[in-house]
């Protein structure tokens, strides 16, 4: 086995076995805490830290009440964050230049973390109810140190090592393509959470769905997520460049997302008038795997343009730059999911969430190829 494929191949497993944990502890801490009572934007406030932990990594400040659940989702999204910047920069390394092999790989590397994050959702539910919530965490603990050490002692050291120093004013200096795409990252992931974090999840355990069934739907849907997301290059038109036709694809898929949403918010509105809580749900559920579809594939293709797009010791940086870009916009659309929920309800958060579609579409059509 070639060496580079070794290496994607003990990046994407540690990856996988990483994503399954952290799945797990968030279903873990969403339904513990709100079987103990906690509100909409009280659980948003719970995952403020894990997210805030992808752009800065000093913990501070919190709710006394809340303040030990927040410290430990914020470490939480320190490991996180740190192992996928660790894990794609390795990818780029490995695949080289822009073109299909980085496409295959890097569309197969965040489908299957995703597919193995819902299971992680589907593990967490299950766990608390069987052995319990302390028990479980500790479990965790327990395989997550098991993972620390084979990985290394089976990824070379220097994998990805800088051959010279950086200046810290060289982290904030990226070229204008990828600011563009980090910008347009911030609102497409702000967007899905601002309805899938906190509101979803709370109106189907609202129209009658147990805990299991709740946390079931979530970790099947994102398998089915995940699965999409492999089968990107497959479906999405390439050019002989890796550019000239992902950059439009990414511009398409970004309005086609605010379109589905416009469409679920305008179904949603006309059931809830004319039908009852079945039908809603029913309408909620059929645009939830229509969005994800086309959600799948812009991601695909958003994160194959942040590997194309960098290169050589500058790709951690660019990655980490890009990563912090999409935490901020996760963390945003945590905290507006909450928001929102307790305003309006989940067509409030199907409002914030077209918006933030709408600015990712505007984002996304302004990046060019970059001067050959």
């Amino acid at each position: 086995m070639q060496t580079g494929t070794r290496d994607f191949l003990t990046v994407s497993a540690s990856y996988w076995a990483f994503t399954l944990t952290d799945g797990a502890l968030r279903m873990l801490v969403l339904l513990h805490f709100y079987q103990a009572g906690f509100n909409a934007f009280q659980l948003a406030l719970l995952f403020t830290l894990y997210e805030l932990a992808g752009i800065f990594t000093n913990l501070a400040g919190g709710w006394l009440a809340l303040l030990w659940v927040l410290l430990s989702q914020g470490l939480s999204g320190i490991a996180k964050d740190m192992t996928k910047v660790a894990a794609k920069s390795a990818i780029r390394l490995s695949a080289g230049q822009a073109g299909s092999r980085l496409f295959t790989w890097t569309a197969f590397f965040i489908g299957s973390k995703n597919s193995i994050k819902g299971a992680g959702f589907f593990l967490g539910g299950l766990l608390l109810g069987w052995v319990g919530f302390q028990a479980t965490l500790l479990g965790l603990a327990g395989f997550l140190l098991i993972l620390l050490l084979l990985v290394w002692m089976r990824l070379p050291g220097d994998l990805g090592l800088a051959q010279s120093k950086r200046k810290i004013g060289g982290l904030l200096a990226r070229t204008h393509q990828m600011n563009l795409l980090s910008a347009a990252r911030i609102f497409l992931f702000g967007a899905r959470d601002i309805w899938f974090v906190v509101g979803l999840p709370i109106t189907l355990y609202g129209a009658g769905w147990s805990f299991w069934q709740t946390g079931g739907f979530l970790a099947l849907w994102t398998i089915f997520y995940g699965m999409v997301q492999a089968l990107a290059p497959k479906v999405i038109a390439r050019s002989p460049d890796g550019l000239s036709a992902e950059l439009p694809a990414a511009g398409r898929l970004a309005g086609l997302n605010f379109l589905v949403i416009a469409g679920l918010w305008a179904a949603l509105t006309a059931s809830m008038a004319a039908a009852g809580p079945v039908s809603q749900i029913a309408v909620l559920i059929g645009g939830l795997l229509v969005f994800g579809v086309v959600l799948a594939l812009n991601s695909a293709v958003h994160s194959y343009l942040l590997l194309a797009l960098t290169g050589g010791e500058k790709t951690s940086e660019d990655v980490g730059f890009y990563y912090a870009a999409n935490a901020a916009g996760r963390l945003a659309g945590t905290l507006l999911s909450g928001w929102c929920m307790v305003q309006g309800g989940i067509t409030a958060c199907l409002i914030g969430a077209g918006l933030f579609l709408l600015i990712a579409f505007v984002l996304t059509r302004a990046i060019q190829p970059p001067p050959a």
